[in-house]
């Protein structure tokens, strides 16, 4: 009996700094190959893979002079949501997918969120596939200064917190953004600036020992998550290959 090769993901990684994380194994675990573009490799269509994945970096999603790529990842965003492709986006990720159906981003705006942060999910999202399971008051790590100020008309708020309202959202069914970081574990505050974070009135050893105490809640949390995520990959791919294999 020949087993079925792994549904394709297309992961784009935006900064150096920004890996996949503990996302890697689990979804290898569930069944996942992930393939990971940087730079010029990123494609403007989501052609051959059964989901897409945007990561991170300290960039605003239009910032085409520093990332001259953001360009053809809109574009690859636009068409993941258009054909119905499930599709990830994460900090940077998730405000690339709400500028291009319609939201609006801000630099610099509000509070900064650093280090392990509550996320607080919101009615709406007790019927959402990719939070099922989790409990209304989650930890993430959070490491952003800009966000997603207003919605894309019709999309669904799906969680929040006090300095930043909009901290997940999706598009259409099966499009998600998350302000927050899953794949990042508290081991990701090793690689972080003490200098920079001091300049900016944090201690970046109160930061570490805060996330090292949320690990196992935050970590349970992020498994469940990404375990929805390869669930609905693995559900619609399933139905995809049934409509193309129908008669006429």
């Amino acid at each position: 009996m020949t087993s079925l090769p792994p549904h394709r993901v297309l992961v784009v990684r935006n900064a150096e700094r920004s890996p996949l994380g503990r996302l890697l194994p689990w979804w290898e675990a569930d069944g996942l190959h992930m393939v990971e573009v940087t730079g010029d490799a990123v494609p403007a269509t989501p052609d051959g893979y059964d989901a897409v994945v945007l990561l991170g970096g300290g960039l605003l999603p239009d910032d085409d002079e520093r990332a001259p790529w953001l360009a053809a990842e809109r574009e690859l965003t636009r068409k993941a949501v258009a054909r119905g492709v499930p599709l990830l986006g994460i900090c940077l990720g998730a405000q690339v997918l709400a500028m291009v159906a319609g939201g609006v981003v801000r630099g610099d705006h509000g509070r900064p969120e650093r280090g392990s942060c509550h996320v607080s999910l919101r009615r709406e999202a007790e019927g959402d596939p990719l939070f099922a399971g989790l409990p209304d008051r989650l930890r993430f790590i959070q490491n952003h200064r800009d966000q997603v100020t207003e919605l894309p008309p019709d999309a669904v708020l799906l969680a929040e917190s006090d300095a930043c309202p909009i901290q997940a959202f999706r598009v259409g069914e099966r499009a998600w953004g998350v302000q927050f970081h899953p794949e990042a574990g508290a081991d990701r505050l090793d690689r972080w600036d003490e200098a920079a974070l001091a300049d900016a009135g944090l201690d970046l050893r109160v930061l570490r020992a805060r996330a090292e105490r949320a690990e196992p809640e935050s970590s349970r949390h992020a498994r469940r998550l990404a375990s929805n995520f390869a669930t609905l990959v693995r559900e619609t791919a399933r139905t995809s290959a049934a409509r193309a294999n129908l008669p006429g």
